[in-house]
């Protein structure tokens, strides 16, 4: 297994040495740590990292919505694992049923954040039409 120093994972996330520490700070990673107490990324915390960018990068999402993101997938994980280890189909239909919801609940909070980006789309598009209207009456003046 390959272990990544903090500097290693930064630039390949395109982050700041700081800001890794700070998400590893607010709980949205957790390396583990060498006897010297360095921390030492493996190449899931990597990957974790790169979705957490790309949530907050593509979605805009803030920390505390990057903390419910992470928690969310936790969750899913520890459901994917517990299914793996049950053999009662109706416990796994349970377990089914509890890893819907939450997906459901991922969608939820991606729809929210994609409504509110929506509706600041269409106030540009509308403060654009405004800009045209008086580039077309100052021209014609």
């Amino acid at each position: 297994m390959k272990i990544y120093k903090i500097e290693d994972v930064a630039n390949l996330c395109g982050l700041t040495k700081r800001t890794v520490r700070y998400y590893e700070e607010i709980g949205l990673l957790a390396p583990e740590r060498s006897g010297g107490g360095f921390r030492l990324y493996t190449e899931f915390d990597v990957e974790r990292l790169k979705k957490i960018v790309n949530a907050r990068d593509s979605l805009g999402f803030s920390l505390q919505e990057l903390q419910e993101y992470v928690s969310i997938g936790e969750e899913l994980s520890e459901l994917r694992d517990g299914i793996r280890q049950v053999e009662d189909a109706e416990r796994k239909r349970s377990i089914i049923g509890d890893m819907e919801k939450t997906v459901e609940k991922q969608l939820k909070m991606m729809d929210q954040k994609i409504a509110r980006i929506m509706k600041i789309r269409s106030e540009f598009i509308e403060l654009k039409g405004k800009i045209q209207e008086a580039k077309i009456r100052y021209e014609i003046e």
